[in-house]
């Protein structure tokens, strides 16, 4: 398989938030006008091709063998891949290999990781957080803060950059066998309310969020990993129900969007259009 085929495949979908500088008085806590100024100049001086090859993020781990960290370690220099997003491993395996890779990297790697309940749902021997519907069910929106600061704290000892949480969807299907505990419940208010205070809790400690899966995976019973689930909901549903708790994030400074796999007709008629490919959405 062409190197490139194997980029595209292990693409993890995902949208960058962006706020105009005439609309935006106060810069976002993971901003800086040093950082700006610092990326607008390594960007002009970056060639086609280097610009490219920073729109991908592979999936990397710290339990595979060394032909593994050779296929990495290639995409990075002869690709110029901007990031990886760790899976399996441990913490201290993938600490070596972070700075391992950077240091092959011309322009810092971003690196994530998808840690919904943090660190232990990808490494071992870290902490577990408890799942987002057992938060919901027993903790304060403030505990959650607390847990997103914890989160941060560990992500950045990783070298970590963005942790690809909250799941902001609303759980309003009992047959859904992908989401289920990983949501903060049926309540489109305490998923808003648990998820910001989930994403501030990172973001006030510099690590970025993203908010998922857009425009909301909760009303479905096929798992996306393994087919295409179709949500038949109205535009008038979506937008007051699936889109309500991303509506409360982004005007606070929500870092990201990871948009979901799944066929929406009402949005995109276009026969097994996957949203994550749709251009309508």
């Amino acid at each position: 398989m062409h190197p490139w085929k194997k980029i595209i495949i292990n693409f993890s979908f995902f949208i960058l938030l962006s706020h105009s500088s005439q609309a935006q008085r106060n810069i976002p806590c993971y901003e800086s006008v040093e950082a700006r100024v610092w990326a607008d100049s390594v960007f002009k001086a970056m060639s086609y091709y280097e610009k490219m090859g920073q729109l991908f993020m592979v999936d990397a781990f710290s339990n595979k063998d060394a032909a593994h960290v050779a296929q990495i370690t290639q995409l990075i220099d002869s690709f110029k891949i901007g990031g990886l997003i760790f899976f399996q491993g441990g913490p201290l395996r993938q600490a070596n290999l972070t700075n391992f890779y950077q240091s092959r990297s011309k322009i810092p790697l971003m690196i994530g990781i998808d840690g919904e309940w943090g660190l232990s749902m990808r490494l071992d021997s870290t902490i577990r957080f408890p799942r987002q519907m057992t938060l919901a069910a027993g903790a304060s929106a403030h505990d959650v803060y607390e847990m997103g600061v914890d989160i941060a704290t560990q992500c950045k000892r990783m070298g970590i950059h963005i942790n690809f949480a909250p799941d902001v969807d609303i759980n309003n299907n009992p047959n859904n066998p992908i989401i289920n505990s990983r949501a903060f419940g049926e309540s489109k208010e305490k998923v808003a309310l648990y998820g910001l205070s989930y994403m501030k809790g990172m973001q006030d400690h510099q690590v970025l969020a993203c908010a998922k899966h857009f425009p909301g995976h909760g009303d479905t019973d096929t798992d996306s990993h393994l087919a295409l689930p179709i949500v038949n909901a109205t535009v008038d549903r979506l937008d007051s129900l699936e889109l309500f708790p991303f509506k409360k994030l982004i005007p606070q400074g929500l870092a990201s969007v990871m948009v979901a796999h799944l066929f929406i007709p009402e949005l995109d008629s276009t026969l097994d259009q996957p949203s994550s490919l749709s251009t309508k959405l």
